[in-house]
């Protein structure tokens, strides 16, 4: 009876559970415990599972460049960084709110880390999150108006609570490229939120769209009520290389 019980429950695609009745069963532990003790236990393992599983997928479709988490963040004094608002930004009530952020400074500091973390926290917390750097993505959304794909990234896109789109402003933005940042703009404002990385400070960005009417309605629906950090200090690359340097030599 139990080994049908357990292939039954292999067909109803109950993997926790099956996986738990499973060793429970080698080990006797069932034999110890109350009918409602078993359903509990039974039930918490097939719930722990799906959410194990819906983060995976989560994580797995957001296509982060990083492994980074809030806590693996490095908080020098002279980085600019605030850890009460990281934490802050950790809990995700700007998304729930429909919020950008935007990071800023040099290359190497950290901007993207940064990005990923908190986008790595929202998917922990059940958010939608998609990561892609602006130049690729450019490049993607091409080759959809060629290959009649454009409107299923497009759809994609807009699904997702958070789209974090990095290294803005690397390279000039020409028109078909800016009709397509303002189509993801338009969508997003006041429905979803954006992380916006970039080595420019945002008053240079302007001129990196081009098209001054285009520019001020894409910078208003993006910086307008933003969070912003802007960061400062060396590059972390070089940081971390020095400091396997001393630790070699010690």
């Amino acid at each position: 009876m139990t080994k049908e019980t357990l292939e039954k429950i292999k067909k109803l695609h109950l993997w926790g559970m099956a996986r738990t009745y499973e060793t429970s069963l080698e080990n006797e532990k069932l034999l110890a415990l109350s009918a409602d003790e078993l359903i509990g236990m039974l039930v918490e393992a097939e719930w722990d599972d799906r959410q194990n599983r819906n983060l995976e997928r989560r994580l797995r479709n957001a296509r982060f460049r990083y492994q980074s988490s809030i806590e693996s963040i490095d908080y020098q004094s002279d980085r600019n960084l605030d850890r009460g608002q990281l934490l802050r930004f950790a809990e995700c009530g700007f998304i729930s709110k429909h919020e950008n952020i935007i990071i800023t400074g040099s290359t190497g500091i950290g901007k993207s880390y940064i990005a990923t973390a908190i986008g790595h926290q929202a998917c922990t917390l059940g958010y939608k999150v998609y990561y892609a750097n602006l130049g690729k993505l450019f490049s993607r959304l091409k080759m959809g108006k060629a290959d009649g794909s454009y409107l299923k990234e497009i759809s994609k896109i807009e699904r997702q609570d958070l789209l974090i789109i990095d290294d803005f402003g690397l390279l000039p933005i020409d028109s078909a490229n800016r009709s397509a940042l303002m189509e993801i703009v338009e969508d997003r404002h006041r429905r979803a939120s954006m992380i916006i990385t970039s080595q420019l400070p945002v008053n240079c960005w302007h001129e990196v769209i081009g098209e001054k009417t285009v520019a001020d309605a894409i910078l208003d629906r993006i910086v307008h009520d933003a969070h912003r950090l802007e960061l400062r200090g060396e590059s972390m690359r070089k940081v971390r290389e020095k400091q396997k340097n001393m630790e070699i030599m010690n």
